[in-house]
């Protein structure tokens, strides 16, 4: 990908502290939406996970779905979340303290060969440059029978009305411009597979933004990275905001993209 392409990108392990808390704030707001605990309920009905069991959270974030595998497994068990931000880690521990949080990355998970009974991963793929190789490493580190859930977005999806039809394609194309591996979702059952991972089951949920986002911080920020990418002028953005709000007001307004979550067993 060529480097102006690459402006605006986002690395977990680069975020500053100011940015750390605008991002925890998007976090907050997409785990609202219905979609994502609709994911997070399928994904934890669907690896049968027992209590005792130990289990892994690849980028874990601010800590909400180790929080949710911690109570599943109970007591006995042991949930680990792995994220190379420490201020991130900071939070996932004050919000899921029955969870133990750790630095590292997907590329090289901090645990042994067939140690854990179950893996999980959300909305990691779409930022990684080589997702072959931690589909290896989840492979690696998971039990035989052990299983996976790994969930992510697809851009392609990406919805956004109403507006000028030009302007809201330039947006949508630069939402999928946001991240390394914009079509991740579609590619998550070749590359489980290409890992030796025998793929189970496919969930899906379209994470639907209320209209209340039209204004919000979310679509303030895409119309940013947008302008800074030089993808669009700040005229035409300036547009883009106010055609978005004058829908919301009048009902009219749908902005949405569709997750995927891959089942898989070694």
């Amino acid at each position: 990908m060529p480097d102006g392409a690459r402006r605006g990108l986002f690395h977990a392990d680069e975020i500053s502290p100011t940015d750390l808390a605008k991002q925890i704030a998007t976090l907050d707001q997409q785990n609202r939406l219905p979609g994502i605990p609709r994911l997070r309920a399928w994904t934890i009905a669907v690896l049968g996970l027992k209590p005792g069991d130990r289990v892994l959270d690849i980028g874990s974030g601010t800590g909400e779905l180790a929080r949710l595998l911690a109570e599943t497994v109970g007591a006995g068990g042991e949930v680990v979340g792995v994220d190379p931000n420490p201020g991130m880690r900071a939070e996932a521990a004050r919000r899921a303290p029955r969870a133990r949080f750790v630095d590292g990355n997907a590329y090289g998970l901090p645990f042994p060969d067939a140690s854990l009974d179950a893996v999980t991963c959300e909305r990691v793929f779409q930022h990684l440059d080589h997702p072959e190789k931690v589909t290896a490493e989840i492979a690696r580190v998971l039990r035989p029978g052990g299983r996976v859930v790994v969930t992510d977005t697809d851009w392609a999806t990406a919805i956004i009305h109403p507006g000028e039809p030009e302007i809201v394609r330039v947006m949508t194309e630069s939402m999928r411009g946001g991240v390394v591996n914009p079509q991740a979702a579609r590619r998550l059952p070749g590359q489980l597979s290409g890992a030796g991972l025998t793929v189970d089951d496919i969930g899906s949920q379209a994470l639907v933004q209320s209209p209340e986002a039209a204004t919000g911080p979310l679509v303030r920020m895409l119309g940013r990275m947008a302008v800074d990418r030089g993808v669009i002028g700040a005229e035409d953005c300036e547009r883009f905001l106010i055609d978005l709000a004058a829908g919301a007001e009048n009902g009219d307004f749908h902005m949405s993209v569709t997750m995927f979550a891959v089942l898989a067993h070694r």
